[in-house]
C-alpha cells in the first residue's frame, strides 16, 4: 500500500467520524421535536443518507406530519407538502404549463412546478390517489426528473419523498403498485408510543412552548455525506450475507426452504439487495462505526423487505405473518456465520 493509499483512508476516516458527530447532532435536533420512536429516526435518515425515498407506514395521529417537517429544517431542505385525494391529479404534483400573453398581445406557454420541485416532498395518504396520479411520482423518485410536453425537467438536490400511508382504512384507497413500492428504500413502521414516551410526549407539546429544532446539515452536506457512504467499504462476509438473504426469498430460486416455496408469491428483486446495500452502510454510519456488519444486515432485513415482497393467497388465509418469516429467515442464515466467526 503507498503512501497516498494510507492517506485516503485515513481521510476517509476522519470524515466518516465527523460526519458520525453531525448525524449526533441532527438526531438530538430531530427528538426536540418529534420525542421517543429512535428506530423511526434512525430509519428516515438512513434513507436520507441513501439518497432513498422513505414509506412510512401509521396510524393517525403518530407524528408522522411532525417528523417530515422536523427533517425537513435540521437538513436544511426545502420541504412541501401534498395531501393525496381522489381527486389530486398528476398535473398538481409535477406541474402544467399555462398559455401566456404578453403585453404586446403574443402568447406563449409557460411552465408552473408544481410541488414535486423541491428536496423534501412530504406525500401524506399516498395510496388515496388513484393510480394515474400515483404514477406521476414514479419518473420523479426513480429517475429524479419529470417530463411535461416532452421536455425533460430536473428536480432538486437532493430529492427524497417521505410518503405516509394508514394501514387501517383502506375505503376509498387505492394500493399502491408493486413497482412503485420497490422505489421505496424503506419501509418505516411507526408504532404507538410506550407509556413513558407518551408521558414525554403529553407534557412537551401541550405547554405554553414547545421544544425548536435547528438545522444542522445543509443540502450540499447531505450530498457530501451520500457520496461518502458509497465509498465506505463493505466486507465480503456482508455482500455475501445480503446476497443469501434476498435470494432466499425468491420462491422459484434453486435451494430455496420449504416455508418459502409454500408461502411466498413473489420475492424481492435486484433493487432490494442494492437497497440492502447501502442500509447497512448508514446503520453502520449512525452507530459511529467504519463498516458494516452481518447484523447490520439482519437489522435491516425487514424495513427494506417487506415491501418488496408477498405472502401468497394461502399463506395469508392461515394468518402468517411476512415479518415473522423474515425475521426467522435472517436469522437463520446469520448462525452459522457467527458459529464460524
Amino acid at each position: 500500500m503507498t503512501q497516498a493509499d494510507t492517506q485516503a483512508i485515513e481521510d476517509m476516516v476522519e470524515q466518516i467520524e465527523a460526519l458520525g458527530e453531525k448525524l449526533g447532532e441532527a438526531r438530538k435536533s430531530i427528538t426536540a421535536q418529534f420525542i421517543g420512536q429512535d428506530r423511526v429516526v434512525e430509519l428516515t435518515l438512513t434513507a436520507l443518507l441513501c439518497g432513498g425515498h422513505g414509506l412510512l407506514v401509521g396510524l393517525p395521529g403518530l407524528g408522522k406530519t411532525r417528523l417530515v417537517e422536523t427533517l425537513s429544517t435540521v437538513m436544511g431542505m426545502d420541504g412541501k407538502r401534498v395531501q393525496f385525494t381522489p381527486d389530486l391529479m398528476p398535473a398538481d404534483i409535477i406541474g402544467s404549463e399555462v398559455l401566456d400573453t404578453d403585453a404586446s398581445g403574443s402568447r406563449s406557454f409557460r411552465f408552473i412546478e408544481g410541488p414535486v420541485f423541491c428536496q423534501l416532498l412530504m406525500a401524506d395518504e399516498i395510496n388515496r390517489a388513484s393510480p394515474r396520479t400515483q404514477s406521476a411520482l414514479l419518473q420523479a423518485m426513480q429517475e429524479k426528473t419529470v417530463t411535461v410536453a416532452g421536455q425533460n425537467r430536473p428536480l432538486g438536490r437532493p430529492f427524497h419523498v417521505l410518503a405516509t400511508q394508514n394501514p387501517i382504512e383502506q375505503e376509498g384507497t387505492y394500493p399502491l403498485p408493486e413497482a412503485q413500492l420497490d422505489r421505496f428504500l424503506v419501509q418505516i413502521d411507526i408504532e404507538y408510543p410506550d407509556r413513558a414516551t407518551e408521558r414525554d410526549i403529553l407534557i412537551a407539546t401541550t405547554g405554553e412552548a414547545e421544544g425548536k429544532s435547528v438545522q444542522v446539515f445543509t443540502s450540499g452536506e447531505l450530498l457530501d455525506a451520500q457520496q461518502l457512504l458509497r465509498r465506505m467499504p463493505v466486507g465480503d462476509s456482508v455482500v455475501e450475507m445480503i446476497l443469501d438473504l434476498v435470494r432466499a426469498f425468491r420462491p422459484d430460486e434453486e435451494g430455496v426452504s420449504a416455508r418459502v416455496k409454500e408461502t411466498v408469491a413473489w420475492g424481492p428483486g435486484p433493487r432490494a439487495a442494492q437497497a440492502l446495500m447501502l442500509a447497512v452502510r448508514a446503520r453502520a454510519l449512525l452507530q459511529g462505526r467504519l463498516a458494516p456488519s452481518t447484523e447490520d444486515v439482519i437489522d435491516m432485513a425487514r424495513p427494506v423487505l417487506t415491501h418488496r415482497m408477498a405472502l401468497n393467497f394461502a399463506a395469508r388465509a392461515r394468518g402468517d405473518s411476512l415479518t415473522a418469516l423474515i425475521d426467522e429467515t435472517a436469522a437463520a442464515l446469520a448462525s452459522p456465520k457467527a458459529a464460524v466467526a
